[in-house]
């Protein structure tokens, strides 16, 4: 499968923006720790992208990621790649993140819709927000209120990796795509 064929499934079953959106951001998440580790990125972009994909039409606990999955299997991706994908469920309790695949994207979910939040509501959007600030807003638990808290701690410990490091990479990850996640600068403005 190619990124055409991945983002064409993405628009077949997602049509909140919002939501392809968020895909996107952990796409590429996905893509800069594949670099990092020096991992297939392709097959972790892969993976980010497609990870909620089923999830408009089937919200509820088990059906999401479960029915992407037998769609995912239908349409010949790879079983490493279903695993991942049905791991970042929590309540998938027979499916373990084992893999480092697994852990990364399960750490990347949450931490990048929530990074996405933080800088929606700042002028200059990724540019200048920093590991202590997003920090600070999780602390607001009315701040992006749906986002796990508990998942983005947990991630990065899953991961063993310290959270304000995780946090800045995958900040400078998606300020690598932020024109395609609709995250540049407002004109004129910046900063904190």
């Amino acid at each position: 499968m190619s990124r055409v064929d991945d983002l064409a499934l993405v628009r077949e079953y997602t049509k909140n923006e919002g939501l392809v959106k968020h895909m996107l951001a952990v796409e590429a998440a996905m893509r800069a720790y594949a670099r990092h580790y020096g991992a297939d990125e392709e097959k972790w972009g892969t993976v980010g992208l497609l990870h909620d994909f089923d999830y408009e039409r089937w919200p509820n606990p088990l059906d999401h990621p479960l029915q992407g999955s037998l769609i995912l299997a239908e349409r010949g991706y790879p079983d490493d790649v279903i695993y991942a994908i049905k791991s970042h469920a929590d309540y998938l309790t027979d499916c373990p993140r084992v893999s480092l695949l697994d852990k990364v994207l399960y750490a990347c979910d949450e931490l990048s819709g929530f990074i996405t939040a933080c800088a929606l509501v700042r002028p200059g959007r990724l540019e200048g927000l920093t590991a202590k600030s997003v920090r600070k807003k999780l602390k607001q638990l009315s701040f992006a209120a749906n986002v796990h808290r508990e998942d983005v701690t947990n991630g990065a410990a899953d991961l063993g990796v310290d959270l304000d490091q995780h946090i800045d990479f995958v900040i400078a990850a998606l300020q690598k795509s932020a024109d395609e996640l609709g995250l540049q600068p407002v004109a004129g403005e910046s900063g904190e």
